[in-house]
C-alpha cells in the first residue's frame, strides 16, 4: 500500500491545478539526508489516503504533476512508463521522482 494525496489549487494555471503525491507507506513522516539535500516525507504533503499501487498510478496518470517517493512507488511509476529510470534522484538511498506534463 502507498499513501496518495491529491492537492488541488486554483492559484496557478489551470494546466497545473493538481499535484498527486505518492509515497511508500513505511516512509511517511521520515526524513532522509544526503549532504545538504533533505527529503522530508511529511504528513502534510503526502498523507492523504492509503491505496493500492494500481489506484495510485491511476491518479498519477491523470495528473499534470506527480511526485513519487520510495522503492515501491518509484519502481511502479517506472514500470508504468510514467518516469524514466534516468530521472530518478536518491536522497539517503531513497528514490524520488517528479513528473510534470507540459
Amino acid at each position: 500500500m502507498v499513501y496518495v494525496k491529491i492537492h488541488v489549487t486554483t492559484e496557478v494555471s489551470q494546466d497545473f491545478s493538481e499535484v498527486v503525491a505518492i509515497c511508500d507507506e513505511g516512509l511517511l513522516g521520515k526524513k532522509f539526508q544526503e549532504g545538504d539535500v533533505v527529503l522530508h516525507v511529511n504528513e502534510e504533503f503526502f498523507k492523504g489516503f492509503l491505496a493500492t499501487l494500481e489506484e495510485a498510478m491511476h491518479h498519477a496518470r491523470n495528473a499534470p504533476i506527480a511526485v513519487f517517493v520510495g522503492e515501491i512507488s518509484v519502481s511502479k511509476a517506472i514500470k508504468e512508463g510514467l518516469v524514466h529510470p534516468d530521472a530518478i534522484l536518491r536522497v539517503g538511498g531513497v528514490p524520488y521522482a517528479q513528473v510534470v506534463r507540459l
